[in-house]
């Protein structure tokens, strides 16, 4: 991915806009050419056709450059575009009301709900939309069903274009986050091949020829081991860079536990959440596997199992140590010792989710932790 920036996904639908305003402004003419014997002040007509002609000019060019897309002069083009609206009642007269006449703006009214919702989004086109539907009300000076028929395609026509836009946008986005995992992939493998054929060759012969020779040599290949194991871990799932939205990959983070005696499994894909939460649930991992270390001795096997769900996270942690006798947690508390209590219930407390504890003597122990994908507000807790 190169650092240039990317072309507004929803750029033909800003030229749509640009080719609809001349074809309506062309329409406006002939309007004016066909009804101007009959209006009160045929001058104020072709004066606020002048500024039409004009505005048309300016937000044709401002529109063609993304650069120009500025929120403030779509704002100001609808404001722009009621006002000239309003000057209906002063320049149509009586019959022409009488005979419905069309406003003095026409159907050229019609372009900047379209434009606020390829700017910004459905809401922006629906609240434009219901903007000139209350100037045509009050230019008709009477509520018709004519009027509320224009309102209604006004309104629907600004939400369209807005949820076609956001989609866009959105689907922009997402292919772009795919490149970029797809580009890291490519280079972890890339990685992964350059040090399998170096250092993991080096450290499993290390701890093969270790094991072999025993005393002293087995712990140095125990401990190359848990480097090859970690090693691998890192190549594989290499550094995932928070999103613009500062969310992170839980799946990566937990993955690089993974030792000689932990086993970690994870979805395949990652698994991304806001970041706060997971490096709240990656610390509440360590510390039930420093407990297994530290109560079930460094022989321990432990599994660390990630699921993820619609609405939130579960992680699975069991260990096959001798288990926690009962009272003992509450005895710990009671001495003051809150490793549990506030390690791991306290961090799940506080993203809005829950832990669950099962174990009995001699048959290990397995924490149950479930963690929301948002966190709660802090009014909620």
């Amino acid at each position: 991915m190169t650092g240039r920036r990317l072309r507004d996904p929803a750029t033909p639908l800003w030229w749509s806009t640009i080719a609809l305003r001349w074809v309506t402004l062309g329409f406006a003419l002939g309007a004016l050419l066909v009804h101007h014997h009959g209006y009160q002040r045929p001058w104020l007509a072709w004066t606020a056709f002048a500024v039409m002609v004009v505005w048309t000019a300016v937000t044709s060019l401002c529109y063609l450059r993304g650069s120009l897309r500025f929120a403030w002069l779509v704002v100001t083009d609808v404001a722009i575009t009621c006002a000239l609206m309003l000057t209906s009642p002063v320049v149509l007269s009586d019959a022409q009301y009488a005979r419905l006449a069309p406003l003095v703006t026409t159907v050229w009214a019609a372009v900047p709900p379209l434009a606020a919702g390829a700017r910004f989004g459905a809401t922006g086109g629906v609240v434009a939309g219901l903007a000139v539907a209350v100037a045509t009300g009050f230019a008709r000076q009477e509520l018709t069903l004519d009027v509320a028929r224009d309102g209604v395609l006004l309104t629907a026509s600004g939400l369209l274009i807005g949820i076609t836009a956001t989609t866009a946008r959105r689907s922009q986005a997402a292919l772009a986050r795919a490149m970029r995992t797809e580009a890291a992939t490519a280079e972890r493998e890339r990685l992964a091949r350059s040090i399998h054929d170096s250092v993991l060759q080096v450290l499993a012969r290390v701890r093969r020829r270790g094991t072999e020779l025993g005393g002293e040599a087995a712990e140095l290949a125990r401990l190359a081991g848990e480097q090859e194991i970690a090693l691998r871990a890192l190549v594989t799932t290499g550094h995932s860079a928070p999103s613009a939205s500062g969310d992170a990959d839980l799946r990566g983070a937990l993955q690089l536990l993974a030792t000689s005696t932990v086993q970690v499994s994870t979805p395949a894909g990652e698994v991304r959440l806001p970041r706060e939460t997971v490096t709240e649930l990656v610390a509440a991992t360590k510390e039930a596997l420093s407990n297994v270390e530290r109560h079930a001795g460094t022989d321990a096997k432990a599994w660390v199992l990630l699921e993820d769900l619609t609405e939130e996270v579960v992680l699975t942690i069991r260990d096959d140590g001798p288990g926690i006798p009962a009272g003992r947690l509450e005895s710990a508390v009671a001495e003051g010792r809150l490793g549990v209590e506030k390690s791991i219930k306290g961090r799940l407390t506080a993203l809005g989710g829950s832990c669950a504890l099962e174990t009995e003597p001699g048959s290990g122990t397995e924490w149950e932790l479930r963690a929301p994908r948002t966190r709660p507000r802090r009014g909620n807790r």
